[in-house]
């Protein structure tokens, strides 16, 4: 039987009991089965009043901004710096995110990594008066530890960059760069001064953004293992969690449900790349996955909020 003591940010529950008799009948699967995977924004960490990854993105250019001061007049960039989600929505926020993603143009990776590292080591949450590392969900990184002591694979699927989340994936929830499937950039193959093989960012993305039907081709083509778990929060997950709501054996998908305006944001997630036909709560109940209240199932809410006793 499961410990009674795992999941303790975990308010006794429907949601809870789910989990744990998961946790159980999972002994029951292959090891080689035991997958799990996690969407990033909003699932793992904070993603309101914006991504951190786009507060990275907005962090480069306003240094690139001081270097030359040109770069401002650009219409994505005037929108993004004056922080107009209008004139953002207007001209697309897929052309929005790829003139920031040109930033890093010709950019080694390994550079590109400690610059996504050193952000995450010395940036803040905007609003929430915390460092960007301590807005991880204290219950989810818990529900992480319980898979690996069963010998889950755990990986992120997420829609934002994969390099990104790659140079601070192990950090922050132990998956490996090579466990992160995400929205892919391009790179060319050169020659670096001396000769030998140089790769460069490029500001071209391959195939679609990882949203939707891409996050369950994407694990195929890039990881071959489909999950028995998978967690998400937005109408963008739905395939994922129906892709793993499909497994014969035991299964479980969560979708996690922002409705507690006093400890994190109140608000009905959206898919970025297409338009859901019902809320995705509604969706959850239809097709019976397991949604998480953060209001009522969690004690704690952030990594380093007061532990429950």
């Amino acid at each position: 039987m499961t410990d009674v003591g795992q999941l303790p940010s975990w308010r006794p529950g429907g949601t809870r009991d789910a989990l744990l008799g998961f946790l159980d009948q999972a002994r029951s699967i292959p090891r080689d089965e035991r997958v799990a995977y996690f969407d990033n924004d909003g699932t793992l960490w904070c993603e309101r009043p914006t991504y951190v990854q786009y507060e990275f993105y907005v962090d480069a250019l306003r240094r690139r901004v001081r270097e030359d001061p040109a770069l401002a007049g650009e219409a994505e960039f005037r929108a993004v710096l004056a922080g107009d989600t209008a004139a953002v929505g207007e001209i697309g926020l897929e052309r929005v995110a790829l003139a920031l993603a040109g930033l890093f143009q010709g950019l080694d990776p390994r550079a590109f990594t400690r610059e996504a590292r050193t952000f995450l080591d010395t940036g803040a949450h905007p609003t929430l008066g915390r460092s960007l590392s301590a807005v991880r969900y204290r219950p989810m990184l818990e529900l992480l530890d319980a898979l690996r002591a069963l010998d889950f694979t755990v990986g992120v699927v997420t829609g934002g960059g994969t390099e990104f989340v790659r140079a601070v994936s192990q950090e922050l929830y132990g998956v490996p760069p090579e466990l992160v499937v995400g929205t892919m950039i391009a790179y060319d193959l050169g020659q670096d001064a001396a000769g030998r093989p140089a790769l460069r960012r490029t500001a071209r993305v391959l195939g679609d953004v990882n949203e939707g039907a891409a996050k369950v081709t994407n694990i195929q083509t890039q990881l071959g293992r489909p999950p028995v778990l998978a967690a998400g929060n937005s109408a963008g997950d739905h395939e994922l969690l129906e892709w793993a709501a499909a497994a014969d054996g035991p299964h479980l998908s969560l979708l996690v449900d922002h409705d507690d305006p006093e400890r994190e944001f109140s608000y009905a997630s959206q898919a970025q790349t297409f338009e859901a036909t019902e809320p995705v709560t509604a969706t959850a109940d239809r097709l019976g996955w397991t949604t998480v209240s953060m209001k009522d199932d969690w004690v704690s809410v952030f990594v380093e909020d007061e532990p429950p006793r």
